[in-house]
């Protein structure tokens, strides 16, 4: 479930970041408003799956409150899903 776990943060951080790179600056700067909302609503929907896999994952793994925390915090801070991204694989290779 961690290999999944590390897919969704990736694919979720990738949304961040077409969110706030992509559709912002297309609809503040270059006046296409459609795109947000539906950068919005594929971000969202992942963050609420990321958000339900993280506390999946750290109850099968048991993960510290901290630790939980600083996986929410990648879902929240641009490019932090690469970082999160290299701990988890350590942590998987690690238990294997």
């Amino acid at each position: 479930m961690l290999k999944s776990f590390r897919i969704l943060s990736l694919i979720e951080g990738l949304s961040l970041l077409v969110l706030l790179f992509i559709a912002m600056p297309a609809k503040y700067h270059f006046g296409i408003s459609g795109v947000v909302p539906v950068a919005g609503l594929t971000h969202g929907c992942l963050w609420l799956a990321y958000l339900v896999m993280s506390l999946t994952v750290s109850h099968q793994r048991q993960w510290s409150v901290g630790f939980w925390l600083m996986t929410l915090a990648a879902s929240v801070l641009p490019f932090a899903c690469f970082v999160l991204e290299r701990k988890l694989k350590r942590m998987e290779t690690v238990a294997a």
